[in-house]
């Protein structure tokens, strides 16, 4: 005879050790249950339905449905499994500061004699995120890729209707082939490069790095730039100013800060770049001198693609993801990037790094 044969033998056997087994294995379901009796009472739920359902209900026991959740169709899928006894599979959305969305079957059950339902609630909040992020990236991809190799295309066919013969704009033709397909290279650079830190496959090399030279190497690398706008970058970190983190990515994040602060700066502006010890953390602000940035686009900076500003963003040759990808390296240093700014009184990007 199996265990489970002597364990449900008799109807004392069951009453005693069904009711704490169930118990048991509701608690440890991801799922939330709430499981309902003839008067839709809630008479059993679970820890994950308490968290989605009691935070101003208190507790779920004892309460009709209705006073934990109110939506029509939920009522309806539940009247069907007590009084037709029929399944339903539906969507629920609860709404918050954070809209939960979950996929709910319901199902008559019997107990004690008596008819019930009950309630699975398949939390699919991250799954809906993750599906508009990827929407989203797809589209964006789209679009960015789109710009430049319609430009292309253009410009390849002018030269094969006879262009290529014109001596006086064959090569400014070929000049703009040429930059469109560059940006493109750049983005699929920038995409590969972002896919593999969101991945969490890169390792840090991290070590003991004299800041103030290492920005010196970075202003070398970007002078030619800021001289074509005219932007003076002034270096205010101190010679003995030390950080500890992974030269390549270090260099990585402050070239993007430092491009941005210089393509977006007012012609004949300045960039600053300064270093402060603050509690447990060393941050290395980058501040310039532009337009500033509006407190409504200040939350959403950092997202991949997201621009204040498409056209010149375009006009001037980025690819929207440089913040996202410097955002990615700060955090898998151990640290934060963020951004203070005021429309006419410019911006300053700090990134924050732990002493090591």
């Amino acid at each position: 005879m199996s265990l489970l044969t002597t364990w449900f033998s008799n109807k004392e056997t069951k009453e005693k050790t069904a009711r704490p087994i169930l118990s048991e294995i509701l608690k440890t379901m991801r799922e939330g249950v709430i499981v309902v009796g003839e008067d839709t009472r809630i008479v059993a739920s679970n820890g994950a339905a308490y968290n989605a359902f009691s935070r101003n209900n208190g507790v779920l026991e004892e309460k009709r449905l209705s006073e934990v959740v109110r939506d029509l169709s939920l009522h309806e899928a539940f009247r069907k499994a007590l009084e037709e006894g029929k399944s339903s599979d539906i969507e629920l959305e609860i709404p918050g500061i954070e809209k939960l969305k979950y996929d709910v079957h319901i199902a008559p059950i019997e107990f004690d004699k008596s008819k019930g339902a009950i309630g699975v609630f398949y939390d699919i909040t991250q799954i809906e995120r993750l599906e508009r992020v990827r929407q989203e990236f797809l589209s964006n991809i789209s679009h960015e890729l789109r710009t430049p190799l319609t430009s292309i295309l253009a410009f390849v066919e002018t030269l094969e209707d006879g262009a290529i013969k014109d001596e006086e704009n064959n090569q400014r033709f070929l000049k703009v082939i040429r930059k469109n397909a560059q940006r493109m290279h750049r983005l699929i650079d920038d995409i590969l490069e972002l896919s593999i830190i969101e991945s969490g496959k890169i390792t840090l090399e991290l070590k003991r790095i004299n800041l103030n030279a290492f920005i010196e190497e970075v202003f070398t690398n970007l002078s030619s730039k800021a001289k074509e706008r005219r932007i003076k970058l002034k270096n205010e970190v101190s010679h003995d100013a030390f950080v500890f983190a992974d030269a390549v990515r270090l260099e990585q994040m402050l070239t993007n800060l430092i491009d941005n602060a210089v393509k977006f700066n007012a012609e004949k502006g300045t960039v600053i770049v300064g270093f402060e010890e603050k509690n447990e953390k060393n941050i290395i602000s980058i501040s310039d001198t532009g337009e500033g940035i509006s407190s409504e686009h200040l939350q959403r900076i950092f997202e991949r693609f997201y621009r204040t500003d498409r056209a010149r963003s375009r006009e001037i040759g980025g690819t929207g993801l440089g913040l996202a990808i410097v955002k990615h390296l700060a955090r898998i240093h151990g640290g934060e990037v963020s951004v203070a700014s005021a429309l006419g009184k410019g911006s300053t990007f700090s990134i924050e790094l732990p002493k090591g």
